[in-house]
């Protein structure tokens, strides 16, 4: 399986983006009831923001997951005193299905932390969840991150975490870095 990393095409990802972010397994990315026009308009926003982008993700050239980097430096996480420079911030959703597959979503997530690691100035990837998406958590654990503390967001309690480079080698899913 080949997973590739290309920039969100709204003309043409739209409708696809809409159905991942508004699907009931997707209740964490907070956009649950989102019409096409909010979606649009939360993704135009992320376009023309310069410290953020969405990236549309494929396996085998069919669409299948979501991915944001962003600096930290200009989120919500700005005044943060963990913060490092180096730190790049992720978001990742995998596009919901009724047939999983065992360890795909294992598999994106090593590439989504490849891609994040592969500007060789990034340092660590940071990560704010909602404490209580215990999928994630396990899912982070698994590509290296750590658990630094409880951050109270203006949508959420986060659990802020980080990874390092030498964290995710040393993973259960171990990537190069």
């Amino acid at each position: 399986m080949r997973l590739t990393i290309e920039p969100l095409d709204l003309a043409r990802d739209l409708a696809t983006l809409q159905a991942w972010v508004t699907h009931p397994r997707s209740v964490f990315w907070g956009m649950q009831g989102a019409t096409l026009d909010e979606v649009h308009a939360e993704y135009a926003r992320i376009a023309d923001d310069p410290h953020h982008e969405a990236l549309l993700g494929r396996a085998d050239g069919s669409p299948v997951f979501l991915m944001e980097r962003y600096d930290p430096f200009h989120s919500p996480l700005a005044d943060l005193p963990e913060l490092a420079a180096g730190d790049v911030g992720m978001h990742l959703l995998v596009a919901p299905t009724d047939t999983p597959v065992p360890g795909f979503t294992g598999a994106v997530m090593r590439r989504v932390v490849e891609e994040c690691f592969a500007d060789p100035a990034v340092a660590r990837v940071v990560v704010e969840p909602d404490v209580r998406n215990d999928k994630i958590a396990a899912l982070n654990a698994a590509v290296g991150f750590r658990v630094v503390r409880p951050v109270r967001l203006p949508d959420k309690t986060a659990a802020f975490s980080t990874c390092t480079r030498a964290d995710f080698v040393a993973s259960q899913l171990g990537g190069v870095a």
